[in-house]
């Protein structure tokens, strides 16, 4: 295909979007490399992400250019490519996320450094979104979203909680010290146990490196904040297998995750070469199925634009800190992690994803009060 060709094609599918190129608006976007065209149709997303990366193209506002782009469906148009077809055929032989090969996230994404999160996130180290209503900052946001968890799952003090997939403690921290909770944790991530091993001394909260589908004994309340992204659609049913047997038959289990408004197999093929391997997010589809037979579905609440907003703080307080953090990242890690928290914030700025909680009991057990919103 003709460079004239292929910016012919890219200029019209972004014109569809209000997007120019070398436009005046924040949302337009300054090319630097004229065959940025023919790698985007070649590549789709995998290629948008790759050519930023390596400075082959520049928009002032990233989440505003994601937004409207999202919305005309140019994702879309640009995916239908044979050259990724591997990309698309391989969790249909592969279970992508099976027990040796459930630390790989953890390795490749939340062991990358403490320094950058404790730069990035809440004081708290909460890295899934924050409840915005009636916060004005990101550590309001994070404890009101802790709080809003441990009301739907009526924790109670002296109660045993199990947290998969605790990251560094934050909600296992926050329900020891606010609800007198007695939590047990499991994380993928050596780093996230080193560090919340220590922001949780001296409580009754126990971090482990664990792999959701070792986890032994029964709990009072099983609860999960941004795990089920990294489950896979072969293991749904696993997951919830693994919280029947865990919970207490009058116990209540929650789920906190990402959600996309199709069922799908595989994720976005740039986020899981770089940011999360292996990583997908679930349908209503998918895990109403999962929860088919073992759970009654008590609530279930979206509140995804505040992710937006959340990813917009991490992405403010990045940058803000990049200095601090440029001795250990170089430049191309700068342009890969503003790429991927600023299309994630376009991303459910579009209502491309959500963001749900979910409250579920075993069958016959007594409702509980879910009105905390």
């Amino acid at each position: 295909m003709a460079k004239q060709d292929a910016g012919g094609i890219v200029q019209g599918l972004l014109s569809s979007a209000g997007i120019a190129i070398n436009g005046d608006n924040p949302w337009d976007i300054r090319i630097h490399n004229r065959d940025v065209f023919r790698r985007i149709l070649r590549d789709g997303i995998l290629g948008a992400g790759e050519s930023y990366m390596d400075g082959w193209w520049d928009c002032p506002a990233l989440d505003q250019f994601f937004d409207r782009a999202l919305r005309a469906g140019i994702d879309r148009a640009i995916s239908r490519n044979p050259r990724l077809a591997w990309h698309a055929l391989k969790p249909l032989i592969i279970n992508l996320q099976r027990p040796g090969r459930a630390h790989e996230v953890g390795i490749k994404h939340y062991d990358i450094g403490n320094d950058l999160y404790r730069s990035m996130l809440d004081s708290r180290m909460n890295y899934t979104c924050g409840y915005w209503r009636g916060a004005d900052t990101l550590d309001e946001a994070q404890v009101a979203k802790m709080d809003l968890v441990c009301r739907k799952a009526g924790i109670e003090p002296g109660m045993r909680v199990l947290d998969l997939g605790c990251g560094w403690g934050s909600f296992a921290r926050y329900a020891a010290e606010k609800y007198g909770a007695i939590v047990t944790g499991v994380t993928v991530s050596r780093q996230q146990v080193e560090l919340g091993k220590e922001l949780c001394a001296g409580l009754p909260v126990d971090i482990r490196l664990q792999d959701y589908r070792e986890v032994e004994g029964t709990y009072d309340r099983v609860v999960s904040i941004g795990i089920m992204e990294h489950v896979g659609y072969r293991n749904y049913r696993t997951y919830m297998e693994v919280v029947d047997r865990t919970l207490k038959s009058d116990g209540v289990g929650f789920f906190h995750t990402i959600g996309g408004n199709e069922s799908i197999r595989i994720g976005n093929p740039w986020t899981t070469k770089y940011i999360f391997p292996n990583g997908q997010v679930p349908s209503i589809s998918q895990l109403s199925r999962a929860m088919e037979g073992l759970f009654v579905m008590e609530d279930w609440h979206n509140f995804g634009p505040d992710y937006d907003r959340t990813l917009m703080a991490w992405h403010a307080n990045f940058e803000r800190h990049w200095p601090e953090l440029k001795p250990r990242y170089d430049e191309r890690f700068r342009r890969m992690w503003r790429f991927y928290l600023l299309s994630s914030a376009g991303a459910f700025r579009s209502r491309t994803v959500q963001l749900w909680q979910v409250v579920m009991t075993k069958p016959g057990t007594k409702q509980p009060d879910c009105r905390h919103r």
